[in-house]
């Protein structure tokens, strides 16, 4: 049994956004959003495009986006790539859907408060171990919330979950390992099986259940998925590089004077591995000869990676 990855927004759309996904969104979000209480009761899934109201304003597209029963909305955006901006769309998106509740005539009393659930593949604060994390407008000083704080912004940081199946205890483990890992399952765990919403979840991510056509969209994002992790790794490696060795460049002139134009070249490139080399063996060279030594027995096969 082979299951589609929830982490992807075709695969997140099917799962939680489509007709059939009514009980399992509200599942899903009273465990995301009230730790498995039953606060929500009911749903209604809605368009999740945003048009823009003003001519040339920025559209705007969701994963799902769906109205509670106390007149809430909450949009939801599953995440895999760590783009720029991704803060500030995260704050576009939920201050858009804020506003467009109202029409030109409309009182501003008629305005519902936003919930922006956000769910990274990414860590979105690296200083904090919480997997959960909610901000509302406050007071900065007192901390006291704001009379009318109706935009709440909720991330999910699904790296630092790291519970094993036989540590989910609670509604809200099961969801999240269910978005994490069902794309590495071959069969539904025992413990899953229990909340049928997730069983339910799981029958809607079989790919046995998908027709060609949703395979061959979900293999397309996939693919791109991966092609921009990729570029973003490659020029990850390639501005690290090009920091060491601008860094080196400059230790290496302060200690043995002016280098020339072409033991500046090789030095640049050097790979990773080598100019971190480099950076050991700086202060036994004391001259450029010394270094051009250095350079010609490491030089060989330096830029057959990064």
């Amino acid at each position: 049994m082979r299951f589609i990855n929830p982490k992807i927004d075709f695969a997140f759309k099917k799962i939680f956004g489509s007709n059939e996904s009514r009980e399992i969104l509200i599942s899903f979000l009273n465990a995301m959003l009230y730790a498995g209480e039953p606060v929500i009761e009911d749903l209604e899934i809605i368009d999740p495009y945003l048009a823009g109201q003003i001519f040339g304003s920025k559209d705007t597209y969701l994963d799902v986006k769906a109205r509670i029963n106390d007149g809430k909305t909450i949009i939801i955006e599953m995440q895999v790539l760590n783009v720029p901006a991704f803060g500030k769309r995260v704050l576009y998106n939920a201050a858009k859907t804020y506003a467009l509740q109202l029409n030109r005539a409309d009182r501003y009393q008629r305005l519902r408060p936003v919930i922006a659930l956000n769910i990274t593949d990414f860590e979105m604060f690296p200083n904090q171990s919480e997997v959960i994390s909610r901000f509302a407008f406050k007071e900065t000083q007192r901390l006291f919330d704001y009379p009318d704080s109706e935009i709440e912004l909720v991330f999910i940081e699904l790296p630092k979950f790291n519970k094993e199946l036989s540590e989910l205890t609670t509604l809200t483990d099961k969801w999240i390992y269910f978005v994490k890992n069902t794309s590495n399952l071959e069969t539904v765990p025992d413990t899953m099986v229990a909340v049928p919403e997730i069983e339910r979840a799981f029958q809607i991510a079989n790919d046995t259940n998908l027709s060609q056509k949703d395979l061959d969209e979900l293999q397309k994002q996939e693919s791109w998925i991966q092609d921009q992790q990729g570029a973003i790794d490659l020029a990850t490696q390639q501005a690290l590089k090009r920091g060491k060795s601008e860094l080196i460049l400059r230790q290496m002139t302060r200690r043995i004077g002016e280098l020339s134009p072409d033991i500046q070249t090789q030095i640049c490139e050097l790979n990773l591995e080598n100019l971190d080399n480099l950076g050991d063996a700086m202060f036994d060279l004391e001259s450029v000869s010394d270094l051009v030594t250095w350079l010609q027995q490491h030089s060989r096969n330096s830029t057959d990676d990064i």
